[in-house]
């Protein structure tokens, strides 16, 4: 899956402007969101755990307009709980974003 980051970018740019340094902080505060999201979806021990965890990275996601990384969520939720191959595609996504 080829990622875009304009959206990411656009957000940043609109919240913050041309600070380099801060856009830096809310990627890197972004990205370990979404990674902590993953590994509770990872370490899910019931179907409501894994969908609780996939809707708040959904959420995640949108607000800054990261579709593929919705689309993921969205496919884990629909999908069985501990899917190994989803979460794969999301811990790729988000590799993608940093």
């Amino acid at each position: 899956m080829s990622f875009d980051s304009g959206p990411l970018d656009s957000y940043l740019s609109a919240a913050i402007g041309d600070d380099a340094a801060m856009a830096k902080d809310l990627r890197v505060a972004f990205t370990g969101s979404a990674r902590d999201l993953a590994d509770l979806m990872r370490r899910a021990r019931c179907d409501a755990n894994w969908e609780v965890a996939a809707l708040r990275l959904k959420g995640l996601a949108a607000t800054f307009g990261i579709i593929p990384l919705i689309r993921l969520a969205e496919d884990a939720m629909a999908g069985a709980p501990g899917d190994p191959a989803v979460l794969r595609r999301i811990n790729s996504a988000i590799d993608d974003v940093a």
